[in-house]
């Protein structure tokens, strides 16, 4: 598997993203049992315009498995607003490689922040697991408790964050 940059201006590429996202978010809707999850009801043209950067994992036949997106704060801190696998790729590394590279190769040395659905355990234990400290859960509407997770820059206290993300 590889994992390279996401260019959403091209129409194939923005399609298995928005595809695989909404088949992931499905999911984790279940989990959480809540299925007002924003990204459920985005449109193709509603994601592609978002002033996000992504990097995708690829399969060794080219299909693209997951991808991640974040965007940098006015601080410098990321904020992961969405981290997605296809569901017929759960359980085979995919979140963890993508969030690997990005702590690991992309940013090292800043702090990272990320939200899931509290009931969300496989991304829950995805985020304890590599480190994240979880910080204090809210409820953004009634009936949905989300989980903050920060990982803090090399030297730096560490904070739960923001964000969004679904894997498995």
């Amino acid at each position: 598997m590889r994992i390279r940059g996401l260019d959403l201006g091209d129409d194939a590429l923005a399609a298995a993203v928005h595809r695989i996202g909404r088949a992931a978010y499905a999911v984790e809707a279940e989990l959480i049992g809540f299925d007002g999850i924003p990204a459920l009801g985005e449109s193709l043209a509603e994601m592609r315009a978002r002033d996000l950067d992504w990097c995708g994992a690829f399969s060794v036949e080219g299909s693209l498995d997951g991808f991640l997106a974040w965007e940098e704060e006015a601080s410098g801190a990321i904020g992961i607003d969405r981290l997605c696998v296809d569901p017929g790729r759960f359980r085979r590394g995919v979140a963890s490689l993508l969030l690997r590279h990005v702590l690991t190769e992309l940013f090292p040395d800043r702090p990272v922040s990320v939200t899931t659905g509290a009931a969300n355990a496989p991304a829950v234990t995805l985020y304890e697991r590599l480190g994240f400290t979880r910080g204090p859960d809210f409820s953004p509407v009634p009936g949905l408790t989300m989980a903050s997770f920060g990982r803090a820059a090399e030297g730096t206290p560490c904070e739960g964050g923001r964000g969004s993300s679904d894997l498995a």
